[in-house]
């Protein structure tokens, strides 16, 4: 029997083993633990790496950050395999290097902020792409990054000390910080001998961990004691160098470092600090070693030659090994090793290089030092020091000393040059030009001018307007090198010491503001530079620019004259700039904008415009002075409208004129013509008039009173009973008798009734032939009076006639018919049968006739078809003859077929039946009796939408199916004829095989004989 305690650990054994096998496999993204701290402005790494994943060994990472503003979104920015991967925001820093993955190994990768900012701060997360099998565990992970201020503070101040060997040196270094976050601090002091940072040598260390760490070369010192560091205060920190040597001789410094601890448990340096240097020169106690240093001259001017020299006393100094130093406020400028090899610090090279700065070694004991045109830099304290090496290439000295100091003094050449900067041109208007004088007293050596303009309201360093050089020449800024903008530009020099800039054009009031005249004067390499500014005005042109419309008169008869006054007035004088007015014109009542009708240009030319052709002809252009007119002759209704004035300056003394540089227009004229008035009077007395069926009739139009020398028009209309007050129009005789028919009254049938006559010079009658129930209606004219004046005919009025009711005169007798309206309903192509059904028998030897009417939508009634009482039948619309059927199943059935129905067939039907009797046997026949049925209203369906009708109405369906079937026989020709290709091909090698087999059976079979 197992116990329970072996049996529990077996199981807990197993559980391990089976978990363990499934995590064998599974994907694990790793990022460094946060939250991370780092100061703003520092470089800053990230590490991520994935493990348990499949596929190829080097994996790609993708690098995003949820900012604390919106921590839902995923900004992207950067990635090893995607260079689109960034965002807008990160895409100039990852290109420019500002951010980049550094990868460590295949599945490893550190994220780089070079230079970390307040936006960087956010919880970052570190993304594998899948290259598995199957997606199984994780494929990203997150840390956060907080991004604080940098207050670590270190300073020393830079001293220059000169110390005997054995002595003792105290330097003190002030570090502070005030990191919310809790940090250490360690401080070093570095020892800097030869040139570059990378020869520091460590001197003492207060680590982090507040332990004191001596470098290589103090050890021995620091046990013994003579090195040391004491914290007095909080941020003080003390170095004691006792019994100074030789070797300590160079530059020392202090750094100090913050350091933080990570969630990891490591500790990182957030923030590095340098104080300033402190020189330090080590006086040897040899006593066979002396230097002394001389110059030439101590005291000089700028742009004179300095010449130093360094002279070494030793015994036997032919056989030693010298270094010599030259310092200059106790910083090095240049040095000479034993082999006699000159070294120059940096920022002396570039003299160096332009012979400014010379070096030589006449002997072993004499070193001399040259500098070329000396500036104030080089005032101060110049040293030699000079160390004796026991072996050229040894570092160390064996012994070294110092020159005493010579102080050498530049002065600097001064400038007595002043100016003074003035304009005879303060306030200018566009186009003028502009005079400025720049004069220069105390000028000794030769002078460079240059004006610049500073435009108003435009902050900046100017804009150059001209250069004279110290040879004069002339030198034209970018913008005035173009003539054509404002002229040719002057720079002269008047006098001795007085220059004067011309502009000869303003441009406009961006050429106003201050203008500034630099004189700068040049000697010995050197150059002084004073300058002086002016103030000018420049105004628009178009600012006073006026133009003012006037005419004596504002309503002229017609065929009288008018004129328009166009007054244009300015600040300036008008007469010496060039000058254009546009006359523009919109008639009455206004149908578009203005158009021009003519231009006055400046050389005094005109240009009409083409569509305004028939003001050319009497019109009048003059200019006296600052005014322009226009005199129109014989005033027509066509000049009825209103006029205005458009003026354009250009700026004065520029050829070509180009753009203008002022418009402006004046106020609005309108101009009324009055035509002749009409004295038109027509009779506006209501009549009636009733006419038999079939019967003519006449409706009178007359005039009361109209001008003897005019033409009239008459128009007839007629208002249906039914209608909704809208006329229709029957027919329009205008003023030359030429006749225009309604849309109703257009068709022969209709023309061939209704007929216009004028009876005399006063009245018009309109004749009215086989009156039907379709005419009844109110009748009436309207008369137009014409007038033919200068340019053609005008219509001076109009009257309209009293109206005339047209009745239709019915037998006292009435048959009887069916009167019941009714709707019916039919489907457009389909037939359909209208009823009219007489009642009871009619007279004997009496016949029938039947009218078939379709009333309008304007309520005009239009007969259809006619049946006569003698059996002929007449079709007035000869559109609608052909799907017309009348059939009489009976004598008293009139119904109406209409076949082929269509959409315009649908309206109201009605029908009059009329009974007639011959009067006797060769007399005529008489009307004896009639009847109108009731209304039938005829409203049409669309047909159905079959498959036929929809192909049929799809041309791109109808020609997809029919070419649908010559596609599907070439295709299938095409995979015949590729079949018969691959047979032929595949037979042919059948055949060429067989051969092969054969031959090769052949020759087995010869073999064999052999």
């Amino acid at each position: 029997m197992i116990p329970v305690g072996l049996a529990q650990c077996l199981e807990a054994t197993f559980l391990f083993l089976l978990l363990l096998g499934l995590t064998s496999g599974q994907r694990l993204v790793t990022v460094q633990q946060g939250p991370l701290y780092r100061v703003r402005g520092s470089h800053v790494t990230l590490w991520c790496k994935v493990s348990g994943y499949q596929g190829p060994a080097e994996q790609n990472f993708q690098w995003s950050i949820y900012l604390p503003s919106a921590p839902e979104r995923e900004v992207q920015i950067v990635s090893t395999i995607d260079p689109s991967f960034p965002y807008a925001i990160y895409t100039q820093r990852v290109h420019g290097r500002g951010i980049y993955v550094e990868r460590v190994q295949g599945d490893a990768v550190l994220l780089h902020i070079t230079e970390l900012q307040d936006r960087d701060a956010g919880e970052y997360e570190c993304h594998t792409p899948n290259t598995d099998e199957r997606y199984f565990g994780s494929y990203s992970a997150k840390t956060n990054l907080s991004v604080i201020a940098d207050t670590l503070s270190a300073s020393m101040a830079p001293q220059v000390l000169t110390c005997t060997e054995g002595n003792a040196v105290e330097l003190t270094c002030e570090v502070s910080k005030s990191t919310i976050q809790h940090t250490h601090l360690s401080v070093g002091w570095y020892h800097l001998q030869g040139a570059g940072e990378h020869n520091a040598e460590e001197v003492l260390i207060l680590s982090k961990d507040f332990i004191l760490k001596p470098g290589p070369s103090y050890v021995q010192r620091f046990l013994e004691g003579d090195v040391r560091l004491n914290k007095v205060g909080n941020t003080t920190y003390k170095l004691f160098l006792g019994g100074v040597k030789p070797s300590d001789h160079g530059q020392l410094y202090c750094e100090a470092a913050e350091w933080i601890e990570d969630p990891d448990k490591t500790w990182k340096d957030i923030s590095l600090k340098q104080t300033e240097r402190t020189s330090l020169t080590v006086l040897s106690q040899g006593k066979d070693l002396s230097v002394d240093i001389a110059a030439a001259e101590s005291s000089l001017s700028e742009g004179d030659t300095l010449q130093l020299n360094c002279m070494v006393e030793a015994q036997k100094s032919s056989s030693r090994h010298f270094q010599v130093i030259w310092l200059l406020n106790g910083m090095e400028v240049a040095r000479v090793d034993p082999h006699g090899v000159w070294t120059w610090k940096e920022e002396y090279e570039e003299r160096a290089k332009l012979g400014q700065l010379r070096a030589l070694k006449p002997s072993n004991t004499i070193y001399a030092l040259t500098i070329s045109e000396v500036g104030l830099r080089d005032n101060g304290t110049y040293h030699c020091s000079v160390s004796e090496m026991e072996t050229p290439g040894e570092l160390h000295g064996i012994q070294t000393n110092l020159s005493s100091g010579i102080q050498v003094i530049v002065k600097p050449i001064e400038s007595r040059v002043c100016l003074s900067v003035s304009t005879s041109t303060p306030q200018v208007t566009a186009g003028d030009s502009l005079i400025l004088h720049c004069e220069v007293q105390g000028a000794t050596s030769a002078m460079s001018v240059q004006w610049w303009h500073l435009p108003p309201q435009r902050p900046g360093p100017g804009v150059l307007v001209a250069t004279m050089e110290q040879d004069g020449s002339l030198r034209l800024g970018s913008t005035y090198q173009d003539g054509r903008t404002r002229g040719s530009l002057r720079l002269e020099k008047a006098s001795s010491g007085t220059f004067t800039l011309v502009i000869p054009s303003t441009l406009d009031e961006d050429d106003g503001g201050k203008y500034r005249c630099e004189v700068t004067e040049w000697s010995r390499g050197q150059s002084w530079t004073e300058q002086g500014e002016t103030t000018v005005t420049v105004s628009s042109m178009g600012l006073s620019l006026h133009a003012m419309l006037r005419s004596r008169i504002a309503t002229v008869r017609y065929g009288q004259s008018f004129e328009l006054v166009c007054q244009v007035s300015a600040n300036y004088s008008l007469e010496e700039v060039p000058t254009s007015v546009r006359w523009l014109f919109q008639p009455n009542p206004p149908t578009s904008p203005y158009h021009e009708l003519v231009q006055v240009f400046p050389s005094g030319t005109m240009a009409w415009v083409a569509a305004q052709s028939h003001f050319k002809e009497k019109a009048q252009l003059m200019k006296a002075d600052t005014s322009f007119r226009l005199h129109i002759h014989s005033a027509v209704a066509a000049d009825e409208g209103t006029y205005q004035c458009e003026v354009e300056v250009w700026r004065r003394n520029v050829l070509p004129l180009g753009q203008p540089a002022a418009t402006t227009r004046s106020n609005a004229v309108g101009i009324k013509v009055v035509m002749p008035e009409s004295k038109l009077q027509v009779s506006t007395q209501n009549s009636s008039v009733e006419v038999a069926s079939s019967a003519d009739t006449a409706i009178e139009c007359r005039i009361v009173f109209a001008q003897n020398n005019s033409q009239l028009a008459v128009t007839w209309y007629l208002l249906p009973p039914l209608a909704d007050g809208t006329p229709v129009q029957i027919v329009r005789a205008n003023y030359s008798s030429v006749l225009e028919y309604g849309p109703e009254f257009s068709s022969p049938a209709q023309k061939s009734r209704f007929l216009n006559q004028r009876v005399s010079n006063s009245e018009f009658w309109l004749q009215i032939l086989s009156a039907n129930l379709g005419d009844r209606g109110e009748y009436y004219c309207v008369v137009e009076e014409w007038l033919w004046l200068v340019d053609g005919w005008y219509k001076l009025g109009e009257g309209t006639s009293g109206r005339t009711t047209l009745e239709l005169k019915l037998p006292e007798r009435e048959l009887q018919m069916e009167k019941t309206n009714d709707s019916l309903s039919a489907r457009e192509g389909e037939e359909v049968t209208l009823p009219c059904l007489l009642q009871g028998a009619h007279l004997p030897d009496t016949r029938l006739s039947a009218t078939w009417f379709q009333m309008k939508e304007s309520g005009l009634s239009s007969p259809l078809l006619i049946l006569h009482h003698d059996g002929t039948i007449l079709s007035p619309q000869q559109g609608l003859a052909a799907r017309l059927h009348l059939r009489r199943p009976t004598a008293g059935d009139f119904s109406l077929t209409l076949s082929r129905v269509e959409s315009g067939d649908a309206g109201l039907y009605y029908c009059q039946v009329q009974e007639w009797q011959q009067q006797g046997e060769g007399n005529d026949w008489a009307l004896q009796a009639s009847a109108r049925s009731g209304y039938t209203r005829l409203t049409t369906i669309p047909p159905e939408s079959t498959v036929m009708s929809r192909i049929c109405s799809s041309p791109s369906l109808l020609n997809f199916i029919l070419c649908l079937p010559l596609v599907l026989i070439l295709l299938l020709a095409l995979a015949v004829f590729c079949w018969y290709y691959k047979y032929e091909k595949s037979k042919k090698g059948n055949i060429i095989g067989s051969q092969l087999m054969e031959l090769e059976g052949n020759k087995e079979v010869k073999t064999a004989g052999l």
